[in-house]
């Protein structure tokens, strides 16, 4: 488990944190409009980041609170080098404690469908999955040839009054 002053919500803009993180793992993030998309994000969306003890950013996901119940996970990125540690979870579980409390009912997150051969997003769908996301529906919203499922999951108001 992480501790929880090392994953924190930021005011700062971390453009330069998502840019470098992005490069790490160019299998998921090669499309450079995409990349420039999520850096200019990272001025103005919420931002959760994940540092160490040195205050390297270690990983950022940006948050969009789109309507008062319900959050959409805009992007979420793990420097390469701290893959398969636990940190992706922990960002997301960091992130629905927050929303919890705020009363956030829903949370999404679109990701690459599963009608496209890439094997690095099935890999992505499966943690996604194993965070209690719900595959919803299977759109051409990024256009033809680039499948987006969307991913919802339902949000435990009791576990938040625990």
């Amino acid at each position: 488990m992480i501790p929880n002053d090392i994953i924190a919500k930021r005011d700062e803009p971390v453009p330069e944190d998502v840019a470098r993180l992005l490069a790490s793992v160019p299998e998921w993030f090669a499309q450079p409009e995409s990349n420039a998309q999520y850096i200019r994000a990272a001025s103005s969306k919420e931002t959760w980041t994940v540092r160490d003890t040195q205050q390297q950013v270690l990983a950022v996901a940006l948050v969009d609170r789109h309507f008062p119940q319900a959050i959409e996970i805009h992007l979420i990125v793990v420097d390469r080098a701290h893959h398969g540690l636990g940190i992706g979870s922990e960002l997301v579980a960091a992130i629905e404690h927050d929303a919890l409390a705020g009363n956030v009912r829903l949370m999404q997150v679109k990701t690459l469908g599963a009608s496209h051969p890439d094997a690095g997003y099935a890999k992505t769908r499966r943690f996604y999955e194993k965070l209690g996301f719900l595959s919803l529906e299977e759109t051409e919203l990024w256009g033809s040839g680039t499948p987006c499922l969307i991913m919802v999951k339902p949000l435990d108001q009791v576990a938040a009054s625990a």
